[in-house]
């Protein structure tokens, strides 16, 4: 295996450094099917084996055309196959585009025309698809299948003996990848990733949260794997359907936990929530973890609460940042209880902690408008809520083929580029960072704003508005503001009824005071990335023609 150069920054130099130092250590292990005794089946491939496997994709790309540079669209399935493919692109020099398969037809048809990939490697559909649509994939010159078996190199007599994994040099500067946001708020967006982001993000994490070489993940978000070998870490792939999280199930992921003595993981609050609540009513706990990360949307207090009963030697931990930059703050559940624990302090909004280190954040007075420096823009002082930006290494510099997104979302300075996060919130007389909810969502009435987490955290209290969303009615800035509740309702009687009980909730705040109107909607559209980023607009739009209370 060809050592990667002392300055090289390829994201790939990290796997063939763990493959010569720990070259027999389980690197991912792959579900299968369970044994005769009911235990998950796995197939094992040690960090020697999964550099033996990315040199195999090496010679697939190679031999089918791919060369340095070429953007590459990667619809495979979750587990070896991303990783393995991801991780032969980053060697070879070349650009991995990743898009997340459940935004919809219309919403991946446009990332893929707008990135303008020049090679695919895709499942038997996703071949499919690129002739289908024959117009959007028109900038595809070579389509490498990634078919259904666990792993190429054991099933292919051709793969059985590639050439060494050779890492190619790439300066912090080169472009690595292109990751797309989840559009959540707007129309998806292709994030470039320098291989120095990536470099500055395994940095960070690991320092943050002190994760050692040895520890075992169950990453609930696939892409997240991708750290994993730069990190020394073992993954357990998940038996969870990436296009529908919210279904998994979650006592099969509490037996791989349990099974696999895993140390780490990843995931929404939704997907936690779900796996937390069997722990609590099967009475269950999770000696061997030492953290979760919760992110995608803010952890509700209830999960911040019960994850004190199923990890007994662990933390729940809310890392907070964005596709764009992350992480750039986190809080850690003993923080959380001993703000809460807090008689003085009454919270407006969800804390995220204290930046970490390298990271700066500042709070702006709110625009709608591009700032091209920072000069341009108005700092607020602790305890003021405005819009949030954030500068550091893990902050990425622009977006795909989107000029003017780009313009509105960066914001230069003399220190390096700051990005505009999109949210709100404030930082405390302690540096801490609130989060109040994303700008677009705020609610513009005639007595002030309203946003929606400092709004929604007071009616969550209630048993049947675990999940709710604040919207506004009519144009600004004289908006009706509006609560509605995920629930289903019997009739008018109920649904009265419990407006009632929601409208006393409201009373005791000033800040909810004013919300009078409020609605039941048996599902809440969100984002299938994290499945707990609630679509307010889209509840906004079906609001003006549903019955309110």
């Amino acid at each position: 295996m060809t050592a990667p150069a002392e300055n090289n920054t390829n994201i790939a130099r990290h796997l063939a450094l763990m493959a010569a130092a720990s070259p027999t250590t389980a690197a991912l292990k792959i579900p299968r099917g369970r044994t005769t005794a009911g235990a998950i089946d796995y197939l094992t491939l040690t960090f020697s084996e999964l550099a033996a496997e990315v040199a195999a994709w090496q010679l697939r790309l190679t031999t089918a055309g791919v060369q340095s540079g070429d953007r590459t669209l990667l619809m495979v399935r979750q587990g070896l196959p991303l990783i393995a493919s991801a991780f032969a692109l980053f060697s070879l020099g070349a650009v991995p585009v990743v898009i997340d398969p459940g935004m919809g037809l219309k919403n991946f048809l446009a990332c893929v025309a707008r990135s303008r990939p020049s090679a695919l490697v895709g499942i038997p559909l996703a071949r499919i698809l690129s002739h289908l649509f024959r117009p959007t994939f028109s900038s595809i010159k070579h389509r490498i299948p990634a078919g259904s078996a666990l792993t190429s190199r054991l099933t292919r007599p051709d793969l059985q003996n590639p050439k060494p994994l050779v890492v190619a040099n790439r300066k912090t500067s080169d472009l690595a990848a292109v990751l797309f946001t989840s559009g959540s708020t707007g129309a998806p967006k292709g994030v470039c990733y320098e291989h120095g982001h990536f470099d500055a993000q395994v940095r960070l994490i690991r320092a943050t949260y002190s994760i050692q070489p040895g520890e075992i993940d169950l990453p609930l978000l696939p892409i997240f794997a991708l750290f994993n070998p730069a990190l020394g870490m073992t993954t357990i792939v998940p038996e969870i359907d990436p296009r529908r999280p919210a279904d998994l199930n979650p006592a099969h992921l509490v037996q791989a936990i349990r099974q696999e003595n895993v140390t780490h993981s990843f995931g929404s609050p939704t997907l936690w929530h779900k796996i937390g609540a069997h722990c609590v009513a099967e009475h269950i706990t999770l000696p061997t973890i030492r953290r979760i990360l919760c992110a995608g949307a803010p952890v509700p207090a209830s999960l911040w609460s019960t994850s004190q009963s199923f990890l007994p030697n662990g933390q729940l931990h809310s890392p907070y940042g964005a596709t764009e930059s992350l992480p750039l703050s986190t809080i850690s559940s003993a923080e959380v209880r001993h703000l809460l624990s807090d008689k003085g302090h009454s919270p407006l909004g969800a804390c995220v902690g204290r930046p970490v280190a390298e990271i700066t954040i500042k709070i702006i007075a709110p625009t709608d408008t591009p700032l091209p420096d920072l000069t341009s823009a108005r700092e607020l002082p602790p305890r003021e809520i405005g819009e949030i930006i954030a500068t550091g290494p893990v902050v990425t510099q622009s977006y795909d083929a989107l000029p003017e997104s780009t313009a509105l979302a960066k914001i230069s300075s003399p220190g390096g580029i700051y990005h505009r996060l999109g949210d709100c919130g404030y930082l405390d007389d302690d540096g801490r960072l609130w989060f109040c909810g994303r700008k677009i969502e705020r609610v513009t009435t005639a007595q002030g704003l309203l946003y929606t987490e400092p709004c929604e955290q007071i009616f969550r209290t209630h048993p049947r508005a675990a999940r709710c969303a604040l919207i506004g009615l009519g144009p600004a800035p004289d908006q009706l503001p509006a609560i509605v509740v995920e629930t289903s309702v019997l009739n008018s009687t109920e649904a009265h009824a419990l407006a009632h009980e929601l409208r006393e909730l409201a009373l005791t705040s000033p800040y909810t005071a004013a919300i009078k109107r409020f609605f039941f909607h048996p599902k809440f559209p969100v984002d299938v990335r994290h499945n707990a980023k609630i679509h307010r607009l889209t509840l906004t739009s079906w609001a003006r023609t549903a019955k309110g209370y």
